[in-house]
């Protein structure tokens, strides 16, 4: 079983940045599709971006595109999010989720929090002055 642990939320103040990591155990993320979902209080669970670790194939939700990035982890299973010019609006819980079977493809966007079986934790990115 894939457990996956998320760090480097914290407070920051808008137009600032963050760096999330996602690291994985008990399996070769290599084979899996790693994606960053978030949930903020009240609201529904929204896909932030994506990462298919068998072609490098990137996907971002329209609200974070150019100010996010995902990114494999210099070491082996991770997975980066750096956040840029950080607004209120993405204060949240982030999470990671991966999954490889059956094999998701980061151009089906949005993708759906139940078609993933691992999970971490979440971590909190709280933006604010």
């Amino acid at each position: 079983q894939l457990r996956l642990v998320e760090s480097g939320g914290g407070l920051v103040q808008p137009g600032g940045s963050l760096r999330l990591s996602c690291v994985a155990s008990g399996g070769i993320l290599d084979d899996y599709t790693v994606t960053w979902f978030r949930q903020a209080p009240g609201k529904e669970r929204e896909g932030v971006s994506c990462l298919d670790l068998t072609d490098d194939a990137q996907n971002y939700a329209d609200s974070v595109k150019g100010r996010f990035t995902i990114s494999r982890g210099g070491a082996k299973n991770r997975v980066h999010l750096q956040m840029n010019s950080l607004k209120p609006d993405d204060t949240a819980v982030y999470y990671c989720a991966a999954e490889r079977e059956p094999h998701y493809y980061c151009s089906a966007w949005p993708p759906r929090g139940a078609d993933y079986g691992s999970w971490g934790q979440g971590t909190q990115v709280t933006v604010a002055s």
